[in-house]
């Protein structure tokens, strides 16, 4: 289905959502329509940002609005779709776009199995009507879905279509670009030479692929490593209870920008605790690149000036190798909490790899090293 055509049939013309692979036609259709514009097209921090902003504009208008996100957003959704849009609430109604990673027999990665099982469940736990549409769905079985699902909106419910992989499509091809210059897998590359046999806990998406390929490529094994291969914005969170249980041991994080962003409040908890063992490395290439390339606001926001409001004793900003080296040679050193923001440019290997280790083995070969 063509997502011009999706668009004109759900009729709005606000959108709030955070980006996922298998609605890059419709995240790139938002950016080309719209860009990033308060009044029609908002990146949310995290799913139920969304669902806060689509509330505000419901208000505001008395139009419906849209929030799109992967289903591993779910989770996020729960607590405004039941205590703030409900019918038995405030009567918000909203249409969810939600991509369906893990699909019951189609293969994808481990950390969305069991989401793609529950997908639909979770929506009808929540009271939210849904619909499926795959690449095989008319214009016209979604027309006619829609019409029904406008008879519950105008109830104050909500409503969700649940997108296969390969359902949408768009004829636009949208190129995401910033100034920086250095890539993220030679970043982790020159964070692993300053590791030894410290643990790392590695975010979600592309950042935790290449640390694995690096250990590969050195030979080494993947003990050290704990790569948090789902729960986006976790992390940091992982990281600090583990350097509070273990005093003993440098533990470094290596974050991304969209992961700090979306559970921000971490960083408040890990400041105020000071964890004196703990290295936080920011990785900030101002994108969600893992699934597109969408623009976080992490490009606008000063994450040095952040760490340190919420308590961090030591922050910096690096642009360059020379820079980046001599901030983790001194974190290494350091008897204190550390935030290190590496600026990044976008972009991969088109051919980088993933895990060949299963998460259960990284966990159990993580916690022996320990």
């Amino acid at each position: 289905m063509k997502v011009k055509a999706l668009t004109k049939i759900l009729d709005t013309d606000f959108y709030a959502g955070v980006p996922d692979s298998q609605l890059r036609a419709l995240c790139d259709y938002l950016m080309d329509t719209y860009g990033i514009d308060p009044k029609h097209h908002i990146i949310a921090a995290n799913e139920g940002n969304a669902v806060g902003l689509a509330a505000g504009y419901h208000l505001a208008t008395g139009k419906v609005p849209v929030v799109y996100m992967q289903n591993s957003g779910e989770g996020n959704i729960i607590n405004p779709v039941a205590s703030l849009l409900n019918d038995k609430v405030y009567a918000i109604p909203c249409i969810f776009i939600i991509g369906w990673r893990g699909e019951p027999g189609v293969h994808d990665e481990p950390q969305h199995i069991y989401q793609g099982e529950v997908t639909v469940k979770l929506l009808e736990d929540m009271d939210i009507q849904s619909s499926i549409i795959g690449p095989e769905t008319t214009d016209e079985e979604v027309a006619e879905t829609m019409e029904h699902f406008r008879g519950l909106l105008k109830r104050g419910k909500s409503a969700a279509f649940v997108i296969r992989k390969g359902a949408l499509t768009y004829e636009g091809k949208t190129a995401y670009r910033n100034s920086n210059t250095m890539s993220r897998e030679e970043v982790v590359r020159h964070i692993v030479k300053f590791t030894g046999d410290n643990p790392i806990v590695s975010t979600t998406g592309k950042a935790s692929r290449e640390l694995f390929e690096i250990r590969e490529q050195n030979g080494q094994g993947h003990s050290y490593d704990f790569l948090t291969v789902g729960s986006m914005g976790h992390a940091s969170s992982i990281a600090f209870s583990l350097a509070a249980q273990r005093p003993d041991k440098k533990v470094w994080c290596i974050d991304g920008d969209g992961a700090v962003l979306m559970h921000m409040g971490a960083m408040a908890v890990i400041g105020a605790n000071k964890p004196e063992n703990l290295v936080h490395v920011v990785i900030n290439n101002e994108a969600h690149e893992t699934v597109g390339g969408m623009p976080t606001v992490a490009g606008q926001v000063d994450l040095v000036k952040m760490a340190e409001a919420c308590g961090y004793p030591y922050a910096v900003r690096v642009v360059d190798f020379a820079g980046l080296d001599r901030e983790l040679e001194l974190a290494k050193k350091r008897k204190a909490l550390s935030l290190i923001e590496v600026k990044c440019a976008l972009g991969a290997r088109a051919d980088l790899g993933r895990p060949t280790t299963t998460a259960r083995e990284n966990k159990e070969n993580f916690m022996k090293i320990l």
